[in-house]
Parts: C-alpha cells; structure tokens; sequence
C-alpha cells in the first residue's frame, strides 16, 4: 500500500481540501473536490477519450475509491457545463453512488439524455440551478456566477466556507458578443474578488496564446459568405453540444434558404434537448430527415452532423468513406469542419479531409479571422489575466490542462499579483489543505483512470491491455495437446492453431518444429515425474517461446491446452 493510500484512511485533521481526481495533466476527465471537515463537494464528472493505445476501450472516467470510501460526505455533485468531458462519467459513476446532482437547465438535460440512455430513471435527485441560485449545506453556502463558453448556460462556482472562499471558474472565455446574449458575470466576478478569494481554481486550455479569445460573432459571418457562395449540399460538422454554432448555421441556412437534416445520434438528441428546452430556435418544417436530402436540388439542403473529431463510427467519417446509407458526398459539394480537433485527434481528422477531397469535395476547416468556421471556447492568455485580476486570489490551482498549460498558467498568475510560491500545480490526486487560511500541499488520495470497455467499467485493467496490445501486434499461438489420464502419454497433438503471427500453410516448417518442442518438452519433465499442468505449460511456452523469437524476431501469445481423456 502507497504512502499516498495510507494518508487517506485516517480522520482528515485539514479542515478545507482541494483535490482533483481527473483533469489535471490531461485534456479531458474532469473531477475536481472540495471537502470542508466532513462534507464533501464534487464539481463535475467527465469521461475522456482512449488514445489507439489502449485497445478496445470505449471510454476513460475517473478513478473514485477516495467518494466510495467517503460516500456519506458527499453532499452535492455539481456540474459547471453539459460538454462530455465535465458530464461523460456521470452514468457510470452513477452505478455506484447516488448522489444528487445540480445543474443548469439545459445542462441537466443533456443529464437526463444519459441517465435515460443508461436506464438509471428515478434514482438520482436533479436539482435546476442557476446563476442566482444560493445553496446552504451547514457550514458551506455554494453561489454561482455565469460564464461564456461554447455552450449554454455556463457556471463558475463559489464555496464560502469559514476558512475562505474557494472559486471554480469552470470553462469560460469573456466573448462580449456572445451568440446566446448570455454575458460573463463581469460585476459579480469583480465583488466575489471583493470579498475575498482565498483559493481560485481555473482553467488552462489556452494558456499558451497570445491575447483574447476571438468572439463567436466571428464565426456567424464566415457562414453567411460560404453558405451563399456554396453550390452542391453543404455539410457541416461540429460538436452537437455546440448549441450557439448550431444556432448560427441554422441562421446561415435561413439567409441561403435551405433545409437542414441532421446526422449523428447525439446531434439529433442534443438539438432536440436544446428546441424543447428554449435555447435554440427554429423554423416550423426546416428539419427534414435523412432521406428526403436526395429529393431535394442539392443547392436547398445543409447536412448538420456529427464527427468533427475523426470519430471511426460518426457521421463524417462514415460520409467521408462513403457508407452513410442516405446521404452520399458528390464532386461540387462544401464540407465545412466547424471544430478544431482536440490534442490527440489530429491524425484521424486529417485522414477524413483527405478522403472528403478525394471525393471531390470542397473542404473549409481550420480557425482564422477570414476563413475559419471555429472559435475556442477556452479563454486566452488575456481572458485568464481578466479572470485573475478581478478575483484576487490568495492562491491559485491550475487545472484542465497538460503540464506545460499549467505551467504557463502559473506565469500569468504571478504577473497579476499572486504571490510566487502561491500557485499549486498538482497531480491528480494531490490534496491541496487549508488551515489557518495556510496551504500546504503534503498528501494524496487514490486517483487513476478507470476503463469503460462496453458493459464493464473497471474491469480491464493493465494486465488486460497488455494482453491485448501483444495479441495486436504479434497474435497468438495456441498449443493443443490430449493426453491419456492413466499413463499420462500423449495421444494426439501437438496441434497448434495460429492467429496474426503467420499463415501457416506458408510455415509448415516453423509450426512442425513448434509441435515437436512441446512434445519434447512434455516429455522430459514426465521423465523426472513432473506433472503439474501449471508447470508443464509454463515450459512450453518458454521453450516455444524462445524457438518463436530465434527464428522470427516475434513474441506471440502462446497458450498451450493440455485435455485428459
């Protein structure tokens, strides 16, 4: 047992905690703690996305043994904004404790959509929050105050708390012309830094660059002119939780006098979430389905989908190898790629632009003040400052960033005024205690990733994946053998069965040579009485095993079956 898990068990002496269990050095996986003596506060819950690393994974969510073990602290979860890597985990987590959840309108659906999809109705208590609301949970009040960002209804979040406040900003930029006419709480901000800040705990994305962040009206002109020079279909990808872009092709499509189909499951759920719940308007009948595109002039339809992150299995790359059922890409049609691809997706971005301009295509992607279709929704280096200077922290926890983002972050923090020294850049895990208005970090709690892979969460682990990856890359030989129960002598076999290391009416040599090492093998250990299965496949797959590598440079899966009749 790590030092780390030893400081856990015991009472918590620390009055106020702050700790994340995701989210920090990674993009993604959001989970964050705040804990004053025994009431517990978790701020967010989302998933993360595997890398072509990690085989077979679905989905990454948090690691949370540290609110299992705790369970009955736990006062509240609650939830800043409806994007996946802040609600993706929820389900799952779920599964294992019940706790009640408050949320934004629109956030909680988005909630609702998942809970639903999971089956987990009726047993979890959602409660509509917004910025005005106040929450009192004994010695701590929870108030609120609102952000811009790239979807609607957008929270920082304030815990006043007898040792300071503690401010979670949320994902924010400060766009004063938002789409949605929802403006950051630029007056509120400024009075919470009036009463005091004694620990702020913002966001890193864009703190590499330069300068504010460019505004969403931005993007609504860039749309108008390629709509209206747009010839063929035009289809548009974007992340369906992008509300406010959405709400801007839909005012595109009415200037070009078009219909809109929608592709992609969670668009279709996501913008029927945003009509019924007031924050996106629509025309009567401008919404056609996918198969009425092709009775249409191709010049009257805009195709709004999913997949702007390279998704195998999503709408755009489906269209982009020509596999969607009703809707086909055509030579002369505009594709416009309205997100840019998050760290790590690069690649699988690029292969479906190229295969859009092989279908003859013309692709509009990529940011830009003239032609670009995307605006960060994560402030810049001046937006952050902005965040800093109006709160006036005591100390400053960097977090939803790799390293270098925290680090820079750190940087800007102590060129406004927080004190060097002040800032924490913390691991996942890391507690951050406050007492006597002194923080130290010197402890931390079990955190990791926990791998959703189909029905089973947690339930791969390393050794898993590590199978899998060996299997992936050197495939597997399986070694079977029936001996007689009596004697113990072989009756038939060694056969052995190849899959992904070679083609074995190409290798009858090799796999002859294999068959006669393990009855080799067999063998000579019967010959000094040595019986235990155990034993006995252990040795073939080492004498095959080392054979295998001589000849072939390979290290297959080798599993012998050994059968007594």
């Amino acid at each position: 047992m790590g030092l780390g898990r030893i400081l856990t068990l015991g009472t918590n002496n620390n009055k106020l905690s702050i700790f994340a269990l995701g989210g920090i050095n990674e993009i993604g996986k959001n989970m964050y703690v705040v804990q004053y003596a025994d009431d517990i506060f978790i701020v967010d819950c989302g998933g993360k996305f595997p890398d072509e690393s990690l085989l077979g994974i679905d989905l990454i969510i948090p690691d949370i043994t540290y609110l299992e073990e705790n369970q009955e602290k736990i006062r509240a979860m609650i939830v800043t904004h409806g994007h996946e890597d802040h609600i993706g985990g929820i389900p799952y987590i779920l599964r294992k404790l019940n706790i009640p959840i408050y949320a934004t309108h629109f956030t909680l659906g988005l909630i609702e959509l998942k809970i639903d999809e999971h089956r987990l109705q009726g047993n979890t208590k959602l409660m509509t929050i917004d910025s005005n609301s106040k929450l009192e949970f004994g010695d701590v009040t929870v108030s609120f105050f609102r952000v811009s960002h790239s979807i609607p209804d957008c929270l920082g979040v304030v815990f006043h708390t007898p040792e300071g406040n503690v401010v979670h900003t949320g994902d924010f930029k400060f766009d004063l012309t938002p789409v949605n006419n929802q403006h950051s709480d630029i007056h509120k901000m400024a009075n919470i830094g009036q009463e005091g800040v004694l620990v702020l705990i913002s966001e890193s994305t864009n703190a590499e660059r330069k300068g504010l962040t460019p505004s969403e009206q931005m993007i609504g002109d860039n749309l108008d002119e390629a709509f209206m020079k747009a010839d063929g279909k035009i289809f548009i990808s974007t992340f369906a939780s992008n509300v406010n872009r959405v709400q801007q092709v839909v005012a595109a499509a009415i200037k070009a006098n078009r219909k809109i189909a929608l592709l992609g499951r969670s668009m279709v759920n996501v913008v029927s979430v945003a009509i019924d719940r007031g924050y996106l308007t629509m025309p009567e009948g401008m919404i056609i389905e996918p198969r009425e595109v092709d009775r249409l002039s191709p010049e009257k339809v805009v195709i709004l989908c999913t997949g702007s992150q390279g998704e195998q299995m999503a709408a755009l790359s489906r269209l982009a190898s020509g596999n969607f059922r009703d809707v086909s890409v055509y030579p002369g049609d505009t594709v416009i790629l309205a997100a840019s691809p998050i760290p790590g997706n690069e690649k699988d971005v690029s292969r479906i632009i190229d295969n859009l301009f092989q279908l003859g295509a013309k692709v509009i992607y990529g940011s830009g003040s003239t032609t670009g279709m995307h605006v960060s929704g994560h402030g810049y280096q001046e937006d952050l400052k902005l965040m800093l200077t109006l709160m006036k922290p005591t100390y400053f926890i960097p977090i939803h960033g790799e390293y270098r983002m925290l680090h820079h972050h750190r940087l800007l923090a102590e060129s406004v005024g927080v004190e060097q020294g002040n800032t924490f850049i913390i691991k996942n895990g890391d507690v951050v205690d406050v007492e006597n208005q002194v923080a130290r970090q010197t402890r931390s709690v079990p955190a990791g990733d926990t791998y959703v892979d189909g029905m089973g969460v947690g339930d791969v682990g390393d050794i898993v994946l590590r199978d899998r990856k060996q299997l992936s890359e050197d495939g597997m030989l399986v070694i079977v053998i029936t001996i007689n129960k009596g004697d113990r002598k072989i009756i038939s076999g060694p056969d052995t069965i190849t899959r992904g290391f070679v083609y074995a009416r190409n290798s009858d040599e090799l796999l002859k040579e294999i068959n006669r090492l393990a009855r080799k093998t067999i063998n000579d250990l019967q010959s000094e009485n040595i019986r235990q299965w155990n034993v006995i496949k252990q040795n073939i797959k080492k004498s095959v095993g080392q054979y295998v590598f001589a000849q072939t440079k390979r290290k297959p899966m080798i599993l012998p079956i050994i059968i007594e009749i």
